[in-house]
């Protein structure tokens, strides 16, 4: 599909007549300047936003990258078809590791607004795994864990304000640079290949 965008909207637009498709869901991740230890963020969208009440956006206008699935949601709506999408909000430090907690996050909104039921607890084991996996590496070095401390700061400070409740530390937020540094030395940490028993 990527040289062919027109016809796989198209070919996707038929299906949806042809079966009658009451509501067509779309799910994706992106990246996230969000830390692990928090509930893994959702933003919705939809050709018409009664679809999906009590969804607030997390900031205004964006531009992104045009995308197939955006393209399939638009042509859909302009059809006079429901469609949906969901995208996960991924610690951006994993983004290159398997994170089987936003995949549970995206089935359990996709679940709740269109109304299934899915069998999520392999899912949710794996979620723990990995959890537990991720705990392990960042407590591994001051470093990883100082970084993941500024990730929360920011996190919590935008949470309130969002919330309208005053702060929940009065320690200063770190910068944007000063995050990004020890974000950076993080992912370093983890692309580095393990070494053997041998120390080589």
């Amino acid at each position: 599909p990527d040289h062919g965008w027109a016809a796989v909207t198209a070919a996707v637009l038929q299906l949806v007549q042809r079966f009658g498709v009451r509501m067509a869901v779309g799910m994706h991740a992106i990246p996230w300047p969000a830390p692990h230890t928090r509930p893994v963020g959702m933003t919705a969208h939809a050709t018409d936003a009664e679809l999906i009440p009590g969804y607030h956006p997390w900031v205004g206008e964006l531009e992104v990258p045009g995308h197939l699935s955006a393209l399939v949601e638009l042509r859909l709506g302009e059809a006079g078809h429901p469609a949906i999408g969901f995208a996960a909000h991924v610690p951006h430090y994993l983004v290159a590791t398997e994170y089987p907690r936003a995949a549970l996050a995206l089935l359990e909104h996709v679940a709740r607004t269109a109304g299934l039921a899915l069998p999520l607890e392999a899912l949710a084991a794996a979620a723990d795994h990995v959890d537990g996996e991720v705990a392990q590496q960042v407590s591994a070095a001051t470093e990883n864990t100082e970084a993941v401390q500024a990730l929360e700061a920011q996190y919590d400070a935008v949470m309130s304000s969002r919330s309208g409740s005053p702060p929940m530390s009065a320690e200063p937020i770190p910068s944007a640079d000063e995050i990004a540094a020890q974000v950076e030395s993080f992912l370093a940490e983890l692309a580095a290949p393990p070494e053997d028993e041998t120390g080589g």
